[in-house]
């Protein structure tokens, strides 16, 4: 019989997370929302605050203009030199305060050395915090433990949960544990999946966690965010756990040299869990739909069409 099972297992296909597909069908729908807001003369507008040319930024800016017009939200951009100062960048935050054409914005991380980042993030108005970053929006993710606030949600973890419940990955009472605690994902990624309506029991491990595999092992719901390729190998996870791949690395490709995005989860763990998303085509394209999302919401509630 355990000969039997173990077969069955090997011809089980793993459910494929795919958040390109699903972002998709967000974006859609996000669009008749628009259209709704337009005929009522308001055009949600993104802004965006871009300094360097580093190229995954450049691309990942560029992606979200694309995404803008799809849904029919104006493109506001404004792109900055890598030697920009301080107050050169705090004055490009202050205009978008003050523009009423844009509804939200982002200002794009890593900011240059000498910069802080923290002091950048800080003067965006949270009303306008189309991340859900900024401290005052984090603190009503800490205060409202019974439901969602009525503030902006950190995009990559509100991508990870509709992801999740998309795919009837049930998470009430399930045992997560998040690798990393990075403020964009692991320490966020914790806070919501803590909240009533989710239900989670949380466990977040970081360079300071002893035994770490023991905890991804037992975990049933493993969220790798610690941006080092291939970080979690098949013999760290349990058969029937749900892989979510939040990591972004960079690497060469060794036969043809060109630089690949690979992320914190081994290929190799594919055919040995449950569910898993793929990197790239799983998180990513969900965290650039929530940021559509959080500005079409903010447009919304300033119309009054939502509470």
């Amino acid at each position: 019989m355990e000969a039997y099972r173990n077969v069955e297992r090997v011809f089980q296909m793993a459910i494929i997370l795919d958040g390109k597909g699903l972002a998709e069908s967000v974006r859609r729908d996000l669009a008749q929302r628009v259209s709704r807001l337009r005929a009522m003369g308001v055009t949600p507008g993104l802004g965006t605050v871009l300094v360097g040319q580093d190229p995954g930024s450049m691309k990942y800016v560029a992606g979200k203009h694309r995404d803008c017009e799809q849904v029919g939200i104006a493109s506001i951009r404004h792109e900055l030199p890598a030697d920009a100062t301080q107050e050169e960048i705090l004055d490009v935050v202050r205009a978008l305060n003050a523009d009423d054409a844009c509804t939200g914005y982002i200002v794009q991380l890593p900011l240059p050395r000498g910069v802080d980042q923290h002091a950048v993030i800080d003067a965006i108005d949270p009303a306008k915090d189309a991340d859900g970053m900024h401290p005052t929006n984090l603190g009503q993710l800490v205060l409202h433990v019974d439901g969602e606030p009525r503030t902006p949600l950190p995009c990559t973890p509100r991508g990870v949960l509709v992801l999740l419940r998309h795919y009837g990955i049930e998470l009430d009472g399930a045992d997560v544990c998040v690798l990393g605690r990075g403020i964009t994902i692991g320490r966020t990624m914790g806070l919501m999946l803590g909240r009533r309506d989710v239900n989670a029991t949380v466990t977040q491990c970081h360079t300071g966690t002893k035994d770490m595999v023991d905890y991804v092992r037992r975990a049933d719901v493993v969220i790798a965010a610690v941006g080092r390729a291939g970080f979690v190998t098949p013999s760290m996870v349990g058969d029937d756990a749900v892989l979510v791949d939040v990591g972004v690395s960079r690497v060469a490709d060794p036969d043809t040299g060109r630089m690949r995005v690979r992320g914190d989860v081994d290929p190799a763990c594919h055919s040995k869990v449950r569910a898993y998303s793929p990197n790239p085509g799983g998180v990513g394209p969900m965290t650039r739909a929530m940021l559509l999302a959080n500005v079409v919401e903010m447009a919304e509630r300033k119309a009054g069409l939502s509470a």
